[in-house]
């Protein structure tokens, strides 16, 4: 069945027209030009691309949070048909302090272990998820050896520079040493990912969820310079930002999405973890 004919199974309207979108470092991309209903995405691979991940991240978001995602009307791991959303550029400083109205929110959902009900994705990688009672260990364990090791097996990275993050590791508890809640993250808040529309933020897409230390979102946000200042002011004056984030806590944390994109990427990547590890070992 092609995407057009389960489309038209899914609404009992064929699509007029199958445009490309930009984006997706899992497949093809295409935006369903609907002749009466809400437009929808469809992103297209083969079984290694695992979109039903997506879908199940999308729906676990839309039933457990107030954090605006698309609708995901099928998902299997070649297919996944979404609802479109509507999005006007980068968003102004009132969308900015929505944005941190939705988090905020987002992450007094907690739970009593650090980790997920299962393995999910960030982009095409996989991001181990097991339960943990203490975030320092899930941290240095599921999130940096894990990736330190298969950068190096992908020869992304030095054995040296593993070892350094293993070092790193042996010494988390000296600088994250009251750790948050367990609380639902999205986990890949880049710039890409949040859908603006004038004064407020139309969606999130495209997750990589699980139970964590909020803190460990935020430092992604500040990675990618996301979000202006007034996100932050406001996520402040909601759930608070702890004393050490800001000056330790943040960049221990962005080691992580450094690693992230060592794997996919490599270059100069691997110097900014370099520079990360360094400051602390």
């Amino acid at each position: 069945m092609t995407p057009e004919q389960k489309i038209e199974q899914l609404t009992g309207r064929r699509p007029t027209a199958m445009e490309p979108l930009r984006g997706g470092c899992i497949g093809t991309v295409r935006r369903a030009r609907m002749p009466s209903e809400r437009d929808l995405v469809v992103k297209i691979g083969d079984a290694s691309a695992k979109l039903s991940i997506e879908g199940e991240m999308l729906r676990y978001l839309e039933e457990h949070s107030a954090l605006p995602v698309p609708h995901v009307l099928h998902s299997s791991d070649e297919l996944l048909i979404m609802e479109f959303i509507e999005s006007s550029g980068h968003g102004s400083s009132q969308a900015h302090v929505h944005a941190a109205n939705l988090l905020a929110e987002l992450h007094t959902h907690t739970v009593d272990r650090y980790g997920f009900d299962r393995d999910t994705l960030i982009g095409s990688l996989d991001q181990p998820n097991p339960w943990y009672d203490d975030w320092v260990d899930f941290f240095a364990e599921q999130r940096l050896m894990y990736l330190a090791d298969r950068c190096v097996e992908k020869g992304q990275m030095s054995s040296s520079l593993r070892d350094k993050v293993e070092r790193l590791c042996h010494r988390l508890d000296r600088y994250i040493d009251a750790p948050n809640p367990p609380a639902l993250i999205h986990g890949d808040v880049w710039g890409g990912n949040v859908l603006f529309d004038g004064d407020q933020v139309a969606g999130f897409v495209d997750p990589a969820v699980y139970y964590a230390d909020p803190e460990i979102e935020l430092a992604f946000t500040a990675l990618f310079s996301t979000f202006e200042q007034s996100f932050y002011d406001r996520y402040d004056e909601l759930n608070g930002i702890r004393d050490g984030f800001w000056e330790v806590r943040k960049d221990i944390y962005n080691v992580y999405p450094l690693l992230v994109h060592v794997w996919h990427f490599g270059g100069s990547y691997v110097s900014q973890v370099r520079r990360g590890v360094g400051r602390f070992v």
